[in-house]
């Protein structure tokens, strides 16, 4: 059943759940540093910063307590689905990216959404509020991203890196076509990149989908997501009986993973998952269905009188600016990111990103592969600091 576990927690990134009565009202319950970064000896301080529409979010602030370094940019990562700001220091410090890049010097600042565990609540609303649930990544890009990058612009007086990773690429892309965004970022570096999921191959999540898994969901009267109910679990238990062969469940959720750690995944549970709504899922959902990188599709009528338009606006890849520096890492079993979806983003910006291409990659070993820092960090690296202005640093 653990196994079983897993693969529905993975879906679009890794390991997915809900973990109960974590987001109480404007109040923190745990500490990214306190569990993880100070413990491997980091400097590390919590800040918190409210969105437009209400949301309490977490960001830390983390640095090397190594030999001193010279002060170098803001990065901000940027976790995916299901995630939060703990996976980039889930591996040891010399293979967790979010440590590599603090011993390379640079000013490194967690991103953590609404929903994660995290990030404490909303202003007015609690979580068992369904309108707390009320929000898709569209809304992560427009206010929880753009208010992350907005704070850090403030803070260090400069242009940020930024990172992401999934669904964090879905949210840098939406938010960088806005320009007041777009001007704040110096270049941007994502892993597995979506904007386009018409070519999923994962075969379990081809399945959910099939299913409309996600319109049960919303039948059940059930507006975020926690896999670990029992009814959840019985629910997606029910996809791998007499359907398809779920055996290698991680495979079936992700597509191939070359250089994930699989004995590590008692460890990573105890940290992930993180909640996500289910308007959310939906959304992502609609993503595989129709093909576009769109805003939330209400139905013709309540498009009508959300957008003014039948059909949700598209996010166009053409507004991203030509002299936005970005730069790629993606992989040839990735059954998420497939290679085709990629190639279509590729086809859409106004400029060509440089690349890195990895053959035997899949979507976990860009976050948690233990050869990453070699086959990929090194070269984002490469990459950061060929774009900083300073030449001092």
């Amino acid at each position: 059943m653990k196994w079983l576990l897993v693969a529905v927690l993975t879906a679009f990134t890794i390991f997915s759940a809900l973990t109960q009565s974590h987001l109480l009202h404007g109040s923190p319950v745990n500490s990214l540093c306190a569990d993880l970064i100070h413990p491997a000896n980091y400097s590390c301080t919590e800040h918190t910063i409210q969105t437009k529409d209400g949301y309490i979010l977490a960001l830390q602030r983390v640095a090397s307590l190594g030999p001193r370094l010279q002060s170098g940019p803001p990065v901000l990562l940027q976790h995916g689905l299901f995630m939060a700001g703990d996976v980039w220091f889930l591996n040891s410090p010399k293979e967790s990216l979010g440590f590599i890049l603090a011993d390379h010097g640079f000013d490194v600042w967690v991103g953590n959404v609404r929903g994660t565990r995290y990030s404490y609540g909303h202003v007015t609303l609690f979580e068992t509020d369904k309108e707390f649930w009320d929000w898709s990544w569209q809304d992560l890009a427009m206010y929880d991203l753009a208010e992350m990058i907005q704070y850090l612009y403030s803070i260090s007086n400069s242009k940020i890196f930024l990172v992401g990773h999934s669904q964090g690429t879905i949210m840098s892309f939406a938010a960088l076509t806005q320009p007041h965004v777009a001007e704040m970022v110096e270049a941007a570096a994502l892993l597995s990149p979506i904007s386009y999921l018409d070519h999923v191959t994962a075969p379990l999540v081809e399945r959910m989908v099939f299913m409309h898994l996600d319109q049960m969901v919303v039948a059940l009267g059930l507006h975020q997501i926690n896999f670990r109910s029992d009814m959840l679990v019985k629910l997606v238990d029910s996809l791998c009986e007499g359907h398809m062969d779920c055996t290698d469940f991680l495979t079936s959720i992700t597509g191939t993973n070359c250089c994930f750690n699989a004995s590590r995944i008692e460890y990573y549970l105890d940290y992930e998952p993180h909640p996500s709504s289910v308007k959310n899922i939906r959304h992502l959902f609609q993503m595989i269905r129709k093909g576009t990188f769109a805003q939330y599709d209400y139905g013709y009528f309540k498009n009508l009188r959300t957008y003014g338009l039948s059909k949700p606006p598209e996010f166009k890849l053409s507004h991203i600016p030509t002299s936005l520096p970005m730069w790629m890492g993606y992989g040839g079993t990735d059954g998420l990111a497939d290679v085709t979806d990629v190639e279509h983003t590729l086809a859409e910006l106004p400029s060509r990103p440089e690349l890195l291409y990895l053959e035997d990659y899949g979507h976990i070993d860009f976050v948690l592969g233990s050869s990453a820092k070699e086959d990929v960090y090194k070269h984002m690296i490469q990459f950061f600091r060929a774009k900083v202005k300073s030449s001092s640093w």
